[in-house]
């Protein structure tokens, strides 16, 4: 399967661009865009957002990427000492820290809770939630980031790629 890892690794690096390019979407504009609306028109907005990503396209990269991060993990890790491995296995490890740990761990119940809040409550809700939500979505963005990079380091360190 070794032969087949700088393969894997242009398909996660791909995945990951695509997963973390929309969290860097939502921390650089998408959520100054749902600030500046009333509060609850900005907290409805965010509402549907969270109802309609959940969709076959957005789950092949947001479910896909782990994936191929853990494949990456454990072979990279079984020949850490090779050429980029240890790129690999670092920019695996942060992206399923990250991007998905974090959005798992933090982001999701972040937005369970607002779907379950009434736009009545907005004024309370709304300000609380961004301000938690944005934070931890700035960090996963970064690690993204962190993560293609290394990725991609790893790949420069292949021979034949």
């Amino acid at each position: 399967m070794n032969e087949y890892l700088p393969l894997i690794v242009v398909i996660a690096i791909t995945s990951a661009g695509v997963v973390t390019g929309l969290l860097f979407a939502f921390s650089n504009f998408v959520m100054r865009a749902l600030q500046d609306l009333p509060t609850e028109h900005g907290m409805f907005a965010m509402q549907r957002i969270n109802e309609t990503i959940i969709n076959p396209l957005f789950l092949i990269f947001f479910l896909g990427t782990p994936v191929l991060c853990l494949i990456i993990g454990v072979l990279s890790a079984l020949e850490l000492s090779a050429a980029g491995h240890a790129y690999f296995f670092g920019g695996a490890v942060i992206y399923l820290l990250g991007p998905f740990g974090i959005t798992m761990l933090f982001n999701v119940p972040l937005n369970n809770k607002l779907a379950g809040t009434a736009l009545s409550k907005s004024a309370e809700a709304w300000p609380l939630y961004r301000k938690q939500w944005q934070w931890w979505n700035h960090i996963r963005t970064y690690m993204g980031i962190l993560s293609v990079f290394l990725l991609a380091l790893g790949l420069a360190g292949v021979p034949g790629m």
